[in-house]
């Protein structure tokens, strides 16, 4: 089975501005994010960018890029624009890695992939995780419920499901909630199908791009990672964190 890893990696950041260039024990993050990708299965590995100085330094470490527009409000947008460019054909498939993963293990990539590719059923792939107490009620962490063939039945920054008995205490045994990844395997066909539908209201109120596609009736899957990635960087103070993984 062949799939395509494209990583869209922008310039501008409201928190951490110029993050994939960020310095980690000497090389900038989108490098590291190639490197973990390159560990996995997939055919090609290429970084979809609209700043000319990340375009320069995917292609000072070897890497394979593609210039996209400064315009696109969504990354699904600047994917679909990487794959026009790529000329990837619509059965291909397709994993969205983004940018500020530096530790995204290559397991997890070949698992949403294959997922994917096992069930034509399905547009998109995805993963989730156990979640800790603590987060149950933090909006910053997105919650997922899934039906028993693992296709998605809603994603929300609320606790769902709603633990009537418990609430507003966290309930003893979490065991029931899941917290979703944010790595996505497409078929460039529903790609192009999703990037033409209107944001939804339920995406709009949740500002969680993911339901745009479950509006529109599309499917789906979600399976629990084989390892959990570690969290992102999104802050100066995940940099560091990040940095000192490294050191270490």
């Amino acid at each position: 089975m062949s799939f395509v890893v494209i990583i869209p990696a922008r310039y501008a950041s409201t928190r951490l501005p110029g993050k994939p260039l960020a310095d980690i024990a000497g090389k900038p993050m989108i490098q590291h994010v190639y490197e973990c990708a390159k560990q996995s299965s997939a055919a090609r590995v290429v970084v979809a960018t609209d700043d000319q100085r990340v375009y320069t330094a995917v292609e000072q470490f070897g890497g394979e890029v593609v210039m996209t527009a400064t315009t696109h409000e969504s990354g699904s947008d600047r994917l679909n624009e990487a794959c026009s460019k790529l000329a990837l054909s619509a059965d291909t498939i397709i994993v969205n890695v983004q940018g500020d993963e530096p530790l995204i293990p290559s397991v997890v990539i070949d698992q949403v992939a294959n997922n994917l590719a096992a069930r034509p059923e399905f547009g998109m792939a995805t993963l989730s995780a156990p979640i800790e107490p603590a987060q149950l009620f933090e909006a910053s962490v997105v919650k997922v419920v899934a039906d028993k063939n693992g296709r998605a039945l809603y994603f929300s920054r609320s606790a769902i499901p709603f633990s009537r008995k418990d609430f507003p205490n966290t309930p003893t045994d979490v065991s029931l909630w899941q917290r979703h990844i944010g790595i996505y395997a497409y078929r460039v066909s529903f790609l192009q199908q999703f990037v033409q539908w209107s944001p939804a209201p339920i995406e709009q109120c949740e500002s969680l791009e993911q339901l745009r596609a479950l509006y529109n009736g599309g499917n789906i899957h979600i399976e629990s990672a084989v390892e959990v990635p570690a969290t992102g960087v999104d802050t100066p103070e995940d940099l560091q964190r990040v940095q000192a993984y490294f050191r270490r």
